[in-house]
């Protein structure tokens, strides 16, 4: 059998048993490894599959990972999240909409701390909910607003997928975290816009028929401040320590998890028993993502010795495809795919494949690697597996609202980031301006 189609094979049968529900680790190293015995030999597969296990997460950069995700994890047991919803509930409170527009505020800070949607939507769904539909907003717009805004969490920094691009890519992790702030601000906004424009255009759709009440809390300056400065601190030593040159982003990791600890410990929302949980769940996150990484090294070792991404960039350049063609394919594919897996599947999957395509072109790594993102984004609030709409779901315990409701809830925000794409796109310097960097497809 042809080594290229050994190659084709293994990415066909790695979408069809992570779909059928096989942990992804599992079905892209056990393929990897029949696609390499299959091409070499036995011993040639097992000395690879050492190596990968051995050399692919041996360097003290992935430290990032565990760090940023206990640093998450603390802060999501804590009340910063429901404080943070409380101010900007506050300060929206005489905008139409504006519990709304308070949900993507929030998400929006939140997201700084976190680094992944999930810890988003999971929060925000007891809290922006209930408040929303007590102030007189439909139930389908409230869970398609916390569904929608809580992909926020994986485009400001410090985000997950951020990290696991610049691994696979070789990427500057601190560049993708700076590149993230404008896009991400920038999305918040075009949330922002979207809410208030619906609660004009569709009023029937926002609201319950009580046209949205307006807050009915007014806690003092002093109160708004106390609430705000934990998350306000911690984004200044995480964030503020990255561009301001003080830590690389390993040692923030480090210092934003001291802070949100000592942070919970102060409001005495950590205790001995919460303390161990986190660190048992953060252990297996961590876990995860490294045997994740550890796949992903022998999947692109595969694919370089079946010669399929070597074939598919001479294709290319037989068939005269430009830099726009392709980029479309590869984002049309990904949206595809984002209705049918999670978001650190599609990455680890595509990502060995299109790469060596991407870079023949000189494309800047940045730029497309926040352009992937977005898109992969995009597949959260997508059906039938948006992943963030069954996170919603999950945490909601509200049998009248469907999983078709949160899917119908977030299709405005599932377009503004499609048109949010086109833009980011169309004009990189959005996302290279903080960089102080210039370049352009066109």
């Amino acid at each position: 059998m042809p080594d290229m189609v050994i190659g084709a094979l293994c990415l066909v049968g790695s979408l069809i048993l992570i779909q059928s529900g096989m942990h992804i680790g599992v079905a892209m190293m056990m393929l990897s490894f029949l696609g390499v015995w299959s091409i070499k030999s036995f011993a040639v597969a097992g000395k690879l599959l050492g190596n990968s296990v051995t050399t692919s997460i041996a360097s003290d950069d992935f430290g990032v990972i565990p760090l940023f995700v206990i640093m998450g994890l603390f802060v999501s047991v804590t009340g910063m999240g429901r404080d943070t919803f409380d101010v900007a509930a506050q300060l929206t409170r005489r905008l139409r909409g504006g519990l709304g527009i308070a949900t993507v505020a929030a998400n929006a800070v939140f997201a700084a701390c976190t680094g992944t949607s999930i810890a988003s939507a999971s929060i925000f769904t007891k809290v922006a909910v209930p408040e929303m539909v007590r102030h007189g907003h439909g139930k389908t717009f409230a869970v398609g607003v916390v569904s929608g805004s809580s992909v926020l969490g994986m485009l400001i920094p410090p985000s997950l997928l951020m990290i696991v691009f610049g691994v696979l890519s070789n990427t500057s992790i601190g560049d993708l975290f700076t590149a993230g702030i404008l896009p991400g601000l920038l999305l918040a906004v075009c949330f922002s816009i979207c809410i208030f424009t619906l609660s004009y255009w569709r009023p029937d759709f926002v609201f319950s028929g009580k046209q949205g009440r307006v807050v009915d809390h007014n806690d003092p300056v002093l109160v708004l401040i106390r609430k705000m400065f934990p998350i306000c601190l911690l984004v200044a030593i995480v964030l503020g320590g990255i561009y301001g040159g003080f830590f690389t982003p390993t040692e923030a990791g480090g210092a934003g998890a001291l802070a949100a600890f000592l942070i919970g410990v102060a409001r005495r929302e950590i205790t001995p028993k919460v303390f161990w949980e986190i660190a048992i769940e953060a252990g297996k996150v961590t876990a995860a993502v490294c045997f994740l990484l550890m796949a992903a090294q022998l999947y692109s070792q595969m694919l370089t010795l079946s010669g399929l991404p070597y074939a598919v960039g001479q294709w290319l350049q037989t068939a005269q495809l430009g830099f726009v063609t392709v980029l479309f394919g590869y984002l049309v594919v990904v949206v595809i795919m984002g209705c049918f897996l999670d978001s650190l599947s599609i990455m680890l999957i595509l990502l060995p494949f299109v790469l060596p395509v991407i870079q023949g072109f000189g494309t800047n790594m940045i730029w497309f690697g926040l352009v992937t993102i977005v898109a992969i984004e995009i597949g959260l609030l997508t059906p039938p597996l948006g992943m963030s709409a069954f996170v919603v779901k999950a945490n909601l315990n509200d049998p009248e609202v469907r999983t078709w409701d949160i899917f119908k809830g977030t299709m405005p925000m599932t377009i503004t980031m499609v048109l949010f794409l086109l833009v980011i796109v169309i004009f990189p310097s959005i996302s290279l301006a903080l960089l102080g960097r210039s370049w352009s497809w066109w």
